[in-house]
């Protein structure tokens, strides 16, 4: 495994504290902390930075509590065959406004190709020129561009290409990287594979029970549990299209491609997987144990999604006698630069209240009154202090009449209750959308901290970030707030620069 890892860095920028660790991997004694992600464009969503950092982060603070050498690696997510869900990179243009950049979808022949097989075309070239006018006059603009134009070049591999800037931006902090998709790393997992194959059945009702257990304890499960091997395998080639392999009806003795009507003789299978295990890959449940079956793992650093389907693994790792490491979760950040910083003032609200619904935004704000209009907030007082008053002395009144008159009597205090809260606060609402200041400042805010609906980390990709504050400035900026803040915090991070 050691000399897969040489090579594959020998490909890569060269690092004085890359090639110490690898230097420690080989003296032995070393603990991994592990990370990974798919290879997505100009690095995808900002979140996969993150997690780089902070498996440098934890790789350095449980290195200084057990004097045990740590070493960050990346797991390059290269199997999977998703291409749609890396093939975009948003950031903002110089109106403020979200842009997609987007490498096109390719023919369906290639819709099921593992990531780690497609190429870049001429189309990057012109991408990178969006991307230019889209970052022009950022501080960092220029800086970002030529990281990117030197590795994201046509004919080159879109897994190469992620990996030259990612390894470029951890240079000094000695990130290492590994690409499952080398036949090398294949031959080490084959055993791996062929029990899947061998053992599914009972591989699948342990999972099956785990998940019963979950369901019986109130959690949802992450990942279905499938009649399936949990290997997937590659039809004709090692670069053909990649199905998950399942079971054949009641049929042992063949195994079907998902989704097609092929079909594999057991026999044949196993005999490709000695020959040929590049073949064959990972699924979402199966990666994780052939990455700690080949690694020293001290702890994998992973999303809220891959924290929650590793309650599932349990039965996995006691199956394959691998011991399965410290999860920690990766740390989330949210950058409020100055600009957004002086309109949250402005609006009176904090960066965090950006992730509640937008109605419920409008109503925390002070709403601008035309002309003599009342203040909401002075009508609820007025209600509170004198109409509720007035109407429970009626309503009581009513209720020491007649038993019969009690139930309507408590039935009307809650509704005129009601009926004016609804009202007060349509017309709160209707005060705050008549504010177009105000609206046009939220969506302002909504477009840098909460952009489509969603974390300001899950949306823009690296180049927003790196353009406004320049690759270095940056990277030393989340490990700065990592470092202020402990590796292993769970809150979300600001980034004020």
């Amino acid at each position: 495994m050691l000399d897969v890892l040489r090579e594959q860095q020998a490909a890569l920028p060269a690092s004085v504290a890359r090639q110490a660790n690898l230097a420690a991997l080989a003296e032995g004694g070393v603990a991994v902390i592990a990370t990974g992600q798919q290879v997505g464009l100009f690095l995808g969503p900002l979140y996969t930075f993150y997690k780089a950092a902070s498996a440098v982060a934890v790789a350095r603070a449980i290195e200084a509590e057990s004097g045990i050498r740590c070493v960050p690696l990346f797991w390059l997510q290269t199997e999977d065959h998703d291409f749609a869900e890396i093939r975009t990179c948003a950031v903002a243009g110089p109106d403020g406004q979200p842009a997609r950049l987007e490498l096109a979808e390719g023919s369906e022949a290639q819709a099921r190709v593992s990531v780690a097989h497609r190429c870049l075309g001429p189309e990057i070239d012109a991408l990178l020129d969006r991307l230019g006018s889209l970052l022009a006059g950022q501080p960092g603009a220029e800086e970002v561009l030529s990281l990117l134009r030197a590795e994201y070049r046509p004919g080159r591999s879109l897994a190469a290409a992620f990996t030259g800037v990612l390894a470029t931006l951890f240079a000094d902090e000695g990130l290492v990287f590994l690409d499952p998709r080398d036949v090398r790393v294949a031959s080490l997992a084959a055993p791996i594979y062929r029990s899947c194959i061998e053992d599914a059945d009972l591989i699948e009702r342990h999972l099956q029970d785990r998940q019963a257990a979950l369901a019986a304890a109130g959690f949802a499960t992450q990942v279905a549990v499938r009649a399936c091997a949990l290997v997937f395998f590659h039809q004709g080639s090692v670069v053909g299209p990649r199905f998950r392999l399942q079971k054949a009806g009641e049929n042992a003795t063949e195994w079907a491609l998902a989704g097609t009507t092929a079909t594999v003789p057991h026999a044949e299978l196993l005999d490709l997987l000695a020959r040929d295990p590049l073949r064959f890959s990972t699924s979402a449940l199966l990666r994780p144990i052939v990455q700690d079956a080949l690694l020293p793992t001290a702890a994998y650093v992973g999303g809220p999604g891959e924290i929650n389907y590793f309650a599932e693994l349990g039965p996995l790792y006691q199956h394959f006698g691998v011991l399965p490491p410290l999860l920690v979760p990766r740390t989330r950040f949210r950058c409020v630069d100055a600009r957004t910083r002086r309109w949250l003032a402005q609006s009176g609200l904090q960066a965090a209240d950006l992730a509640q619904p937008a109605h419920e935004i409008r109503a925390r704000l002070t709403p601008a009154r035309p002309g003599a209009s009342p203040d909401p907030q002075k009508l609820r007082d007025r209600v509170a202090r004198q109409i509720l008053p007035a109407v429970e002395e009626v309503i009581s009144a009513i209720s020491a009449t007649g038993e019969h008159l009690h139930r309507p009597a408590q039935r009307a205090r809650g509704s005129v209750a009601h009926a004016l809260e609804q009202l007060i606060g349509r017309y709160a609402r209707d005060l705050v959308e008549r504010d177009e200041t105000t609206q046009r400042r939220i969506a302002q805010l909504e477009m840098v901290l909460q952009p489509g609906g969603v974390a300001q980390e899950r949306f823009y990709g690296w180049p927003w970030l790196a353009g406004h504050l320049g690759s270095s400035t940056c990277k030393h900026l989340v490990l700065e707030r990592l470092q202020q803040a402990g590796a292993f915090t769970t809150d979300i991070l600001e980034l004020l620069p």
